[in-house]
């Protein structure tokens, strides 16, 4: 009788505290949520405002050069550079970093833009592996392909910011279209504050499902696949939510690898990107802040919710879970790598409040709430919960987390409109609940699990397959 009085009194006390986490962690989207939102408006008055044109035509546009890391992307790859290509923008370059594919990846991009061998002096600014060759297409001389040994994405994009010669680096997946004004739109910032923008990201969309014509999206389609459509409302609240809210506290901490903008001279400064992570993209702009804190020097860094990059996402059960075990991987070794910063108070808001947010709710969160749920089963099971305490328990972590996951789609549909019929609006809705009642769930235990496999696949670039865009 004693021991089971001590296991209840135990039980309730860890769900008790499970419950106040989740409190606060559904506050706290609440509270990005509602800054996204301000945000939001305030970025939609301004850009009634901006003549894309002008910044095309204007001398001070900063030259940019758009890095394409590929490994084995043979389905897409000449999709992607097609596509990059056609960007309206003055002045730029492309240059594709081939990471010792062992597809046809570079034999497709030699034979569809004939490409030349050249010797290009090429100063080792930033650590890299080594190149083999760089190549140029005669008939677009902006193209620039370079061959290196496979050392994974970061050393990858570590050869292209060596070989680029503009002062904007503009990264970009090589499974990812850019719709065509994105580049502009991206360096609005570069041309607006030159001296303190040392980065600016976009939004990510996901292009499954999608019509593509003449490598651009021409028509915006839910797919009919469930992990698709479910990241499809995952999105929307990660990049119209979380990054935008964190962007108007001048806290972003992760700027995507799919599309990205930076100061050349800051990623020189820091060495360019760490090769041994797998989460290179948090990484690099978590230690892009830690550098410039400590130097006092002003900056910032934006995201920007227009400037659109489409890219395909993991269809399957098992390609879901591989990408998200990979993401978590580098949130720990982001965290890991910069813990010094976090709640010193050198580091400003960062320090303080963007940093420990992200060690207890995104590093710590996956173990809590897996916990929670075993905790909540067991009590159960032994009859040892409260039904009204199992109810709260449930509305804030789940019915909260949809109401988060909902207002990221009318933020989208009021603001954005890229799904503006209401039969796409409705299915989203839809997808907003099983985001949080399935979905969510099974995230949380790929994500734990991942703390398992941190010490065995630190490097690997998380090969992923590709399907080629259909053609409309």
């Amino acid at each position: 009788m004693l021991f089971r009085d001590v296991a209840t009194g135990v039980i309730l006390m860890f769900n008790a505290m499970v419950f106040v986490y989740f409190v606060l962690l559904n506050s706290m989207y609440l509270v990005l949520f509602a800054a996204a939102f301000v945000e939001t408006r305030r970025y939609l008055t301004r850009s009634k405002s901006i003549d894309l044109e002008e910044v095309f035509r204007s001398p001070l546009t900063p030259s940019v050069s758009v890095l394409i890391p590929a490994f084995n992307e043979e389905a897409v790859i000449l999709d992607v550079v097609a596509a990059t290509l056609n960007l309206k923008y003055p002045h730029f370059e492309v240059v594709v970093i081939n990471d010792g594919s062992t597809d046809s990846t570079l034999e497709l991009l030699k034979e569809r833009y004939r490409l030349q061998h050249v010797t290009r002096m090429t100063e080792c600014e930033v650590s890299c592996g080594y190149i083999n060759s760089v190549y140029v297409s005669p008939s677009d001389d902006r193209l620039v392909v370079v061959d290196k040994l496979n050392g994974g994405k970061a050393d990858a994009l570590n050869a292209g910011i060596n070989v680029s010669i503009h002062d904007i680096v503009c990264v970009v997946d090589a499974d990812s279209l850019v719709e065509p004004d994105a580049l502009l739109k991206i360096a609005r910032p570069f041309l607006e504050k030159p001296d303190d923008t040392v980065a600016a990201g976009g939004v990510i969309r996901i292009a499954n499902g999608c019509e593509v014509e003449g490598s651009r999206v021409t028509r915006v389609k839910l797919p009919r696949n469930y992990w698709a459509n479910v990241q499809i409302v995952e999105y929307m609240r990660a990049f119209l939510g979380a990054r935008l809210g964190w962007s108007a506290f001048h806290s972003m901490l992760i700027i995507s690898g799919a599309f990205g903008g930076f100061d050349r001279r800051t990623m020189v400064e820091i060495d360019g990107y760490d090769p041994n992570t797998v989460g290179e993209d948090m990484e690099l702009v978590v230690r892009m802040h830690r550098y410039l804190r400590s130097r006092r020097r002003p900056y910032r860094m934006y995201f920007l919710p227009d400037p659109i990059c489409w890219t395909q996402v993991p269809e399957t059960y098992g390609g879901v879970a591989r990408q998200r075990d990979r993401w978590q991987r580098g949130l720990i070794e982001s965290l890991n790598h910069n813990a010094t910063m976090l709640l010193n108070p050198r580091y400003g808001i960062i320090g303080m409040l963007a940093m420990p947010y992200y060690v207890f709710f995104e590093l710590m969160g996956p173990i809590v709430e897996l916990l929670g749920y075993a905790m909540v089963a067991v009590a159960l099971s032994l009859r040892m919960i409260d039904f009204d305490f199992l109810y709260l328990f449930l509305s804030v972590s789940v019915l909260y987390g949809i109401i988060v996951s909902i207002m990221a789609v009318y933020i989208e549909s009021l603001a954005y409109r890229r799904y503006p019929r209401l039969p796409s609006l409705l299915k989203l809705t839809f997808y907003a609940v099983l985001d949080n009642v399935g979905y969510r769930q099974i995230n949380t235990w790929w994500r734990t699990k991942a703390y398992f496999t941190y010490y065995t696949r630190r490097r690997k670039w998380g090969e992923s397959r590709r399907t080629r865009y259909a053609e409309t």
